[in-house]
Order: C-alpha cells, then structure tokens, then sequence
C-alpha cells in the first residue's frame, strides 16, 4: 500500500516570542474514540487544557463498548480516531480479523498494564515465590511460580481460565509472554481455529477492561492481564493480587496508539498534523517536571465521562507508585510513561515487535520475510506525519528541539536481555531471528494449520 503524503498549508501569526503556524483545516468537527482506561489520558488533557480548541480542532470524546466497537467506528467512519489497542491497526491492515488500512502518527504511552490473579490462586502461588528480608515477595514474578498450580488444575480436570482485553491487544500477547516464559503455552491461533487455545496449558478469553474484576470476582476467570485502573480496583476490592507490571516483563515496552484510517489521513493532511500536535502537547504536559501534573490528571480521569473509577484508585498507579498486596506498595515512577524516552514516537520497531507476536502464535499463519515485517510496519506507523506535527510545535515554542529523534531511521536500538523477563533480547531489525530466539511458540518457518 502506498505511503500518504502528508503536507499542508500553514499561515503564520505572531504569539509572543515565537510563530503560531495555523493550519487550514479540511475537517474541524470531529469525534475521537476511547475506552475507559487512565492511557486515554492524552485525549482527556488534550481536551480539558484547551490544546484541541487552539489547533481549531472541536471535538468530542465518546467512550466505546469494547475494543471491536471502537474499530469499527474508526472504518465506518463514525469515529474520526481513537485511543486503540497497537496491534489493532495492524491485524487490520494485513487483513487479520475486519480488514481495513489503519495507520497511526502517535504512540499514546509505554508501560501500563498489569497481570492480577485471584486470591485463592496467589495463596497457591505464594510458596514457589522467593521472599525479600523484610518477608515481602520478591518481584520480578516468574510465571513458573504459577506452573504448578496450574498443574494442580490440570490434575483435577478443571481449566486454567484468564483474561485479556482482545485477541491483537498488548495484553494478550504480555500475558502470553509471561505464560511462556515460565513454561506455560498460552495457546495457538490457526486459520481453522481462531480460539487461540489450541494446545494450551491456561486458557485465554476475552473480557472487556471495565469489567475484569467483576468476572474474576464472580470465579469465571482465575486472573487477568489489563490496563488500569482495572488491577488496582482488584486490590481496592479485595478480590485479587497484582503479580506482574509489564514494565517488569518488558521496561518501557509500547502500549496504545492513536488510530486513524488511511482515508481519513489522506483527505485530511492538515487535521490529522492538528490532532497530533495536540496529543503531542497533551503527552508533554503529563510527564512534564517529574510528573507534577499528574494529580490534576487522575481528578480529570476520574470523571464519569473519561475513566469513571475512584481517584484513590487511579491515583495508584498514575503518580509513580503501584499496590501489589493490600499495603504493598512500591515506587514504579516510569509504570505510567506518555512523553518520556521518546514514547510518543511511531517507531517501526514497535510495530514489528507485535507482528512477531502474532506470528509467534499463529494469528499470522505463514512464514513472512524480514522485509514483509518491515513493509508492514511502514504501512502503519507514520513518523513522517509525527515529525511534522513535532516540526511545528518547536517552532512555536511549544516544544523543544532535544525533545524528539529527528535522526531515527524509525527503529530503536535492541532492547537488551536484562530489560526483558526471560532474558532473550529484542532486534527489531531482524524479527525471524527474534522469533527462532523464543522457547515457546512458532518458529520462522513453521506455518500454523492446527
């Protein structure tokens, strides 16, 4: 598929010490999707600080159902963008579920999400896990201190039953790696088998992030990996135990995009370098100073009409520290990461990071080249329209110069073996050797037929 070129037509106004450079809109109405999750947070703040409104841009944010719906919107053209999951342009784009070309010019957020098991299974698991001198569990939390208790299911003839959010959301491929990497297989995907439970040693489904800790209460599923604030009310609730960020499976791994289709790119340049300025903008303010916004961000959050959940509750997570036990609470300054080591940056190494993953459990039947990875990514991942946007904002004084790769070639240098939790090192540059590299899952030249 071809690249859109992106340019625009740009008037000048002096502000203060530096240009404003005013686009001329091709669509200044607009309606943007989310669900009710704290990464949405770039959307709430470019809204509530006014930055939308000084792009020209009026918009209305609208929370969606679940993950389908809010695809669907963005393709029907209901929504003119949303906050998705990263996998979701691209299973769309190469066809893998509703096919339609997606493309995103803004990363949303790095970090985020959690793992949380029930209580009764955090009981089971709290004798495989080493404990710290002052008796607390240490932590990173292998999977392999869950192997047995699964196990014991296994013995009694009842499934391991959990949850994630959608079949190409983060989530389940962070809960699949952390299965995988203690020894449990997750599971595989076929084209005559869509289940992604075949062969599985704990059985994955999908449940909607808001209701999460209703369903683990209720004892449909027996633990979870979700965005917050859906692990902390767990803990809030008293009815499961966090085991696992995916900070500590992957530090400072992609989470969210932001979501356009092609067409809407294509027919409006212009309005999609505003919406990335804004969420540009949006992403600066919340981690500008050490976070000193974020307390403003977790009251706007908390809000009915954004995420809805207690501020205590979101706060947990928001303002750089995380609740595992009930009054376990430990400093993850970088849990929740919008600006910070480039995370607003398209990086092609992202996108290939979650089709290895699909290809890695079946979603992408076929052996694919190391170029088919890279063309994929390049299809979706829009730096040039970022760039431009970022252009922009420092030319205003908006931004600074230091603040964004302008040199990348759009993949990020290997993450090394220490910051991920089975300690194999990821190359984007080379996503079959990465793939052959994993003990559990499909290798380079395998094909998935069930």
């Amino acid at each position: 598929m071809k690249n859109i070129a992106i340019g625009f037509l740009a008037s000048t106004i002096l502000s203060g010490p530096a240009f404003a450079q005013l686009l001329e809109l091709e669509k200044d109405e607009l309606t943007l999707g989310f669900i009710k999750l704290t990464d949405m947070a770039p959307l709430a703040v470019a809204y509530e600080q006014g930055y939308f409104l000084d792009e020209g841009l009026f918009v209305t944010l609208e929370a969606q159902a679940n993950w389908k719906v809010l695809l669907d919107g963005v393709i029907g053209g209901q929504l003119d963008g949303a906050h998705m999951l990263a996998g979701q342009p691209l299973a769309a784009t190469i066809g893998y579920g509703t096919e339609a070309h997606i493309i995103t010019p803004f990363s949303m957020d790095l970090n985020g999400n959690g793992i949380t098991v029930s209580n009764t299974v955090w009981e089971q698991m709290k004798p495989n896990i080493p404990k710290m001198e002052d008796g607390r569990p240490q932590h990173p939390i292998s999977a392999e201190a869950l192997a047995p208790v699964v196990e014991s299911y296994k013995a009694e003839g009842k499934p391991f039953n959990m949850g994630m959010v959608f079949p190409v959301s983060t989530h389940n491929y962070e809960l699949r790696y952390w299965l995988a990497s203690g020894g449990l297989n997750p599971g595989f995907y076929s084209p005559a088998d869509n289940s992604g439970q075949i062969d599985a040693d704990v059985f994955l489904s999908v449940t909607p992030p808001p209701q999460m800790p209703a369903t683990l209460e209720a004892g449909t599923i027996d633990g979870y990996c979700v965005g917050e604030p859906w692990n902390q009310q767990a803990v809030a609730k008293g009815i499961g135990v966090p085991v696992i960020t995916d900070y500590e499976i992957w530090k400072n791994n992609p989470e969210k995009v932001f979501g356009i289709s092609a067409d809407f790119a294509e027919a409006n340049p212009n309005t999609t370098i505003a919406l990335t300025k804004a969420l540009i903008r949006a992403a600066i303010w919340l981690d500008e100073n050490d976070n000193a916004n974020r307390e403003e961000a977790v009251e706007i959050l908390s809000r009915p009409e954004y995420v809805g959940a207690d501020a205590d509750v979101i706060s947990a997570s928001m303002t750089g520290t995380f609740e595992y036990e009930k009054g376990d609470v430990r400093e993850v300054p970088d849990f929740n990461v919008f600006f910070r080591y480039n995370a607003t940056y398209p990086f092609y190494s992202d996108a290939i990071w979650y089709l290895t993953q699909m290809r890695r459990w079946g979603q992408i039947a076929e052996p694919q080249t190391n170029e088919w990875f890279d063309e994929t990514a390049r299809e979706v991942y829009r730096p040039d329209i970022y760039l431009e946007a970022a252009r922009m904002l420092v030319d205003e004084g908006m931004a600074g110069e230091a603040d964004f790769p302008w040199e990348s070639d759009g993949y990020k240098d290997p993450t090394p073996a220490a910051d991920i939790i089975d300690g194999i090192a990821y190359d984007g540059r080379d996503p079959n050797g990465y793939i052959d590299s994993l003990i559990i899952g499909l290798k380079s030249g395998e094909s998935a037929d069930g």
